[in-house]
């Protein structure tokens, strides 16, 4: 199946000079939707995962239901103030400014065997800002799966020694 034709790339946006990479064709088709999710949870069925980590809001649409094939805990990283109960939280640097991200205090025990997963991944901030949260919460990181790494962008620089499975590069 070409997953890659499937994904629209869209430019300036949300910036001028940034191509954002438009996965909802890809959600669309629910036998395309079904495949993503078996390939990127495949690597990990079986890693023993107590937690999914997604990052909002494209990492949801993805990290849910690799959870649900995983037979493990889904754990939701929002923006601040979008969580009801005690966080923790990590700023961090986006390839066209700087955001923060939150986590509640109790979504990982410690020891617990943590998958994280997002659709793309430029730079890597927002992923290490995740790693770090984590790491906080004495989660023991198994590895990170994306369904898209923009490879240009060197994101891996700032996760190295970290596992990543990218199911496209681009």
């Amino acid at each position: 199946m070409d997953l890659k034709s499937k994904i629209r790339e869209i430019p300036d946006f949300p910036k001028k000079g940034i191509l954002f990479y438009d996965i909802t064709p890809a959600l669309k088709d629910p036998l395309v939707f079904a495949e993503i999710i078996r390939q990127m949870a495949q690597p990990y069925l079986h890693q023993k995962i107590n937690k999914v980590v997604a990052i909002e809001s494209r990492g949801f649409i993805l990290g849910a239901p690799i959870a649900q094939w995983l037979g493990a805990g889904f754990v939701p990283v929002r923006k601040p103030g979008k969580l009801p109960f005690a966080t923790i939280e990590e700023r961090y640097h986006l390839e066209y400014g700087t955001d923060c991200l939150s986590i509640h205090q109790d979504a990982i025990c410690a020891g617990e065997n943590v998958l994280i997963v997002d659709d793309v991944m430029a730079t890597g901030g927002t992923l290490r800002a995740t790693v770090n949260m984590v790491n906080r919460l004495g989660g023991n990181m198994v590895g990170i799966a994306l369904f898209i790494e923009l490879t240009a962008l060197n994101g891996r620089n700032q996760l190295t020694g970290l596992p990543i499975f990218s199911l496209l590069t681009d």
